[in-house]
């Protein structure tokens, strides 16, 4: 049995993590609320920029190079995960999808790294890392996503790869976050199924010109939702995660008082005993 000294010590160490872990929830809470709102003004707008396109492709079959399907040889794959952990489940579930979806393609590829647990999961597999991006922060900006895009369109520009998808995790809630891959090159766009009247819309200059600003603009604000989600996800995990570990150290700490003081209790009922041993010894 642990003596009162150790158990007085583990209850201190005990004490001095929960203080931590409380104030990572408060932060990672704070973090969240300004990721979430910038994340849902973010989606609208991503949604209706697909929407535009899908209209104007409605009227007119586009030929525009990200949206062309080609024959696919090779792809590449953009692993989103977090640079720091104590969040939980949510890089061991994002790189578990990225595994599976690796071990499952059958065409060559090369990955993406954007994380420093993305780079050292994928560093450690036999995988063709062409790029790694780190130190993203807890708030990115559009810039950010723009410099990344542009980045990507131009690796995507050289023709090696014929496909490329992102793999990072869906913001839901703060209590739940969904890995996911979605195909980002070439753009895929429903069409709205409404032919509209070509009378009701003038287009100046004309749908290709239209067409041509809006979709580089479409997958900037994709990557800029792709990072907001990654990063929503990952305050929400971490806040989750601190929580939990919050509430755990009460519980441990509650045990560990249980504990000592029953030790004391002993400690005291020994005593006792030995002095009304010694006064019956002495009489």
């Amino acid at each position: 049995m642990a003596s009162m000294r150790d158990i007085r010590r583990r209850i201190k160490s005990v004490k001095s993590t929960q203080h931590i872990t409380k104030a990572m929830k408060m932060v990672s809470a704070a973090k969240l609320r300004r990721s979430q709102t910038t994340l849902v003004a973010a989606r609208p707008y991503a949604n209706k920029i697909l929407q535009m396109i899908g209209a104007l492709q409605d009227n007119k079959a586009i030929d525009h190079p990200y949206l062309q399907q080609k024959e696919v040889q090779k792809v590449c794959y953009v692993v989103m995960a977090a640079d720091k952990g104590l969040c939980g489940g949510y890089n061991s579930n994002l790189l578990k999808l990225a595994e599976k979806e690796l071990a499952e393609c059958s065409y060559d590829y090369d990955v993406v790294a954007i994380g420093r647990k993305a780079r050292e999961f994928l560093s450690h597999r036999n995988v063709n890392m062409v790029r790694e991006y780190t130190s993203i922060g807890d708030n990115p900006d559009f810039m950010q996503a723009k410099a990344l895009c542009e980045e990507l369109l131009a690796l995507y520009g050289t023709g090696v790869y014929q496909k490329l998808y992102f793999i990072y995790t869906d913001f839901r809630s703060a209590m739940a976050q969904n890995p996911v891959c979605k195909q980002f090159l070439p753009l895929q766009v429903e069409a709205t199924g409404k032919k509209e009247k070509t009378e009701e819309f003038i287009y100046e200059p004309n749908e290709e010109e239209i067409l041509s600003t809006l979709i580089p603009s479409c997958l900037e604000t994709t990557v800029f939702r792709y990072l907001l989600e990654a990063k929503a996800s990952e305050h929400g995990a971490r806040m989750t995660a601190m929580s939990a570990a919050t509430d755990n150290a009460v519980e441990i700490i509650d045990n560990l008082t249980l504990a000592l003081n029953r030790a004391r209790q002993a400690a005291i009922t020994t005593e006792i005993t030995e002095i009304v041993g010694g006064a019956a010894a002495l009489e």
